[in-house]
C-alpha cells in the first residue's frame, strides 16, 4: 500500500461501528493525530486502543499551526486529520492546511468514509443528482432569505444547530410556504429521524419539543414556476402599466397568496 505524508480520515457521525478498517489503521499507524477537540477524538481513540498522539487543529489556531505540520512533516513524520465527527474540510478547518501542504510538494491522500451530507440524501426522495451543499446557514433572516432565493430550482443542503432550527423554518416559510422540506437529525444514532413534508406539517412536527442532535436539512427545489405562470397574463397587463418588478411582485403576492420573490424570480427568469 502506498503511503502518503498527510492522511484526511473520516470518523462516525454517530456509531462508532461505521468507522473503517483502514481508518483504524492510519489512526493508528501514523505520528501525530491532528483534531479539532482532543476530548471528543480521544473518546474514540480509546475506543479501537489507538495510542497515537493528538495535536489541536481548529479554526483558532488553523493558520499557525500550518507551519508547525509541515516541519514535521519535512522531519518525516505521519499525520492525520480528522474532525469532530464526519469528513474533515466539510464545514470544519482543514483547508488552508491541505492548500499549504500541496504547494510544498507533501503527498495527501482522502479515505471514504462518514459524511451526514450522503448519508442523509442516501434515505431522501430526490427528482435529479443536481443539489446545491451551503453548510451552516447565515444567522440573519435576510442572507437565510437570499441564499435560499439563490438556490430556489436547486434542492439546497444545509446544516443547522437545534436551537435555530424552528426559526429556520419559519423563515423559509414566510418566503416559500409552499415549500417541501426534509430534515435529518441524530443520522446513524439510536434516536435518528429524517422526515420529508410540507415546510408548515414539519414545523408543527417539531413545535413544542426539545429538538436534540445534529441537524442536516434540505429545501427541495421550487416547482410553484408552474402555478404562477397562469397568471402570466395579469403580470403582462401589470408589465404594460410600467409597473415595476417589485411591485408586480408585491401585488400579485397580495392578491393571489403567492411567496413574492417566487413571483420576482419568475420575472427575472422570463425577461
Amino acid at each position: 500500500m502506498r503511503e502518503f505524508d498527510f492522511y484526511i480520515v473520516p470518523t462516525p457521525i454517530g456509531n462508532l461501528g461505521d468507522i473503517t478498517n483502514r481508518a483504524v489503521e492510519i489512526l493508528k499507524s501514523v505520528d501525530i493525530i491532528a483534531c479539532e477537540d482532543s476530548r471528543n477524538t480521544q473518546k474514540l481513540l480509546n475506543h479501537f486502543s489507538i495510542g497515537t498522539k493528538c495535536v489541536s487543529y481548529h479554526k483558532f489556531n488553523e493558520k499557525e499551526r500550518v507551519s508547525y505540520f509541515i516541519k514535521l512533516i519535512k522531519e518525516g513524520k505521519k499525520i492525520a486529520l480528522v474532525s469532530d465527527a464526519g469528513t474533515p474540510l466539510f464545514c470544519d478547518p482543514g483547508a488552508i492546511l491541505v492548500n499549504e501542504l500541496k504547494k510544498e510538494g507533501i503527498t495527501v491522500t482522502a479515505l471514504p468514509g462518514a459524511n451526514a451530507v450522503v448519508t442523509f440524501l442516501s434515505q431522501i426522495p430526490r427528482d435529479t443528482e443536481e443539489y446545491a451543499f451551503v453548510g451552516f446557514l447565515p444567522k440573519s433572516q435576510k442572507q437565510i432569505i437570499e441564499l435560499i432565493n439563490k438556490y430556489q430550482n436547486t434542492d439546497m443542503i444545509f446544516y443547522d444547530s437545534p436551537n435555530r432550527l424552528l426559526e429556520t423554518l419559519k423563515i423559509i416559510a414566510s418566503e416559500y410556504p409552499a415549500s417541501t422540506v426534509s430534515i435529518g437529525r441524530e443520522l446513524t444514532k439510536v434516536f435518528e429521524e429524517v422526515i420529508t413534508d410540507t415546510i408548515e406539517n414539519i414545523i408543527e412536527h417539531f413545535s413544542g419539543n426539545e429538538i436534540k442532535g445534529e441537524i442536516v436539512g434540505m429545501v427541495h427545489k421550487n416547482t410553484s414556476h408552474d402555478g404562477i405562470e397562469k397568471f402570466a397574463d395579469k403580470i403582462r397587463q401589470l408589465k404594460v402599466k410600467h409597473y415595476s418588478d417589485k411591485d408586480i411582485s408585491v401585488i400579485i403576492s397580495t392578491l393571489f397568496d403567492i411567496g413574492k420573490n417566487e413571483v420576482y424570480g419568475y420575472l427575472q427568469k422570463t425577461k
